[in-house]
């Protein structure tokens, strides 16, 4: 475990991470512009860091197979529990930079919010480079920075964060990106402040919540990153 990069917000409570992915993005922002760019319908899916496995079905739906990988034992017990039944489906306990599948083995592979930030990551590309047959299309889903209400809790709660940097790196590796406007909407005012809550550190938490006292979502920018083999 000592060469993963921790995940505080799932690891530690996975309850209300899952209540924060039932509230991004109600309205299927990002799957529609994944879509556009490249349908998995009757196609081998890799979903990398899939955590408790959340993506899994939405792929399983309509894709030829499904694999999801996942570092950390608890999370992937949970993923397995999510998928069982699902006999295209199956979730591996390995990271993003050594997935123990032959080459050329997806058509699709997913991550998001996970692993892939920029500078660093370069062994998981590496690593997709190897598992990914020719033709096959990436997506990185990541957080933008640069504009919406989210944006800019992100920018304060990391001030040396630099996602110009994060920008060029992704552009000198080849890929492209698509801007993306969603939202993070929660069906209660608690529900709000406990993902809140696990985003951000205390005191970032409660000026958060100050200065939206009676909000239960917000306005959210992502970046689709995108790559074909």
């Amino acid at each position: 475990m000592s060469d993963i990069i921790p995940s505080p917000n799932i690891w530690d409570t996975p309850d209300v991470y899952e209540v924060e992915n039932l509230g991004v993005d109600r309205t299927h922002v990002i799957e529609a512009a994944m879509r556009r760019v490249a349908d998995w319908a009757g196609r081998d899916v890799l979903d990398i860091g899939c955590g408790t496995g959340f993506h899994l079905p939405l792929f399983a739906s309509s894709a030829r197979s499904v694999v999801g990988v996942e570092p950390y034992p608890p999370l992937a017990v949970l993923a397995r529990q999510r998928v069982s039944g699902m006999p295209l489906c199956s979730v591996r306990e390995e990271g993003a930079a050594a997935i123990g599948v032959p080459e050329d083995s997806f058509d699709v592979a997913h991550a998001r919010w996970s692993y892939f930030f920029g500078p660093g990551c370069e062994p998981g590309l590496a690593e997709l480079e190897r598992v990914m047959r020719p033709g096959g299309t990436a997506f990185v889903v990541d957080n933008d920075a640069t504009r919406s209400t989210f944006g800019a809790w992100f920018r304060r709660s990391l001030p040396h964060y630099d996602a110009r940097a994060v920008e060029r790196f992704w552009a000198r590796h080849g890929w492209q990106r698509e801007r993306l406007d969603i939202r993070w909407d929660f069906d209660s005012r608690a529900d709000f402040e406990a993902v809140v809550g696990i985003e951000f550190s205390p005191d970032d938490a409660d000026l958060i919540l100050a200065e939206h006292p009676d909000a239960v979502g917000v306005d959210y920018a992502v970046n689709l990153w995108w790559r074909r083999y």
